[in-house]
């Protein structure tokens, strides 16, 4: 299994830019047209319900969240099911804000959410702002975040538990 890289606040993504690192074999720092032009875009119309702010009604166009990971090698074998559902995917935004995702979630074998980061928002292309993580299935918009700069991803493994052979 890989080791993590260095950390991209280490050495900060570009602005427009984000980093993909952690337990992967391939580190990458993609833009919003390298999403765009490298990935399948699909298109998901959501409606969430913001605690200030009422239903807001989007769509958004971008790249499965899980193709993009795949691309990156996440340190696990494929083949183990178990081995995936400890891997968590940390996402960073540009105004400080976060959030968690499990690798289940947008697993095929799981989950199956089509999590996107998105290369457009209601027919404005997010270029110059950065990527957005849409999580369609939420009710709420808390896991929405905007000008994405990096996405840790990783094993979790409570302290002093041993490796799973399953």
């Amino acid at each position: 299994m890989s080791r993590p890289s260095a950390a991209p606040h280490a050495l900060p993504a570009p602005t427009g830019s984000f980093a993909l690192w952690g337990d992967v074999a391939r580190p990458v720092t993609l833009t919003v047209a390298d999403l765009r032009h490298g990935w399948e875009q699909h298109r998901t119309e959501v409606v969430y319900d913001c605690a200030k702010d009422g239903p807001q009604h989007h769509t958004f166009v971008g790249a499965l969240l899980r193709e993009v990971v795949d691309r990156t090698r996440p340190g696990f074998d494929p083949a183990r099911r178990k081995e995936r559902s400890r891997f968590l995917l940390a996402v960073n935004g540009g105004d400080g804000h976060h959030a968690v995702l499990s690798w289940a979630e947008i697993d095929a074998d799981f989950g199956n959410a089509p999590v996107l980061l998105a290369t457009r928002v209601d027919d404005e292309e997010l270029d110059s702002a950065g990527t957005q993580l849409v999580v369609p299935s939420d009710r709420c918009g808390a896991r929405y975040v905007s000008a994405v700069t990096g996405i840790w991803i990783g094993s979790c493994r409570l302290p002093g538990a041993p490796l799973s052979a399953s």
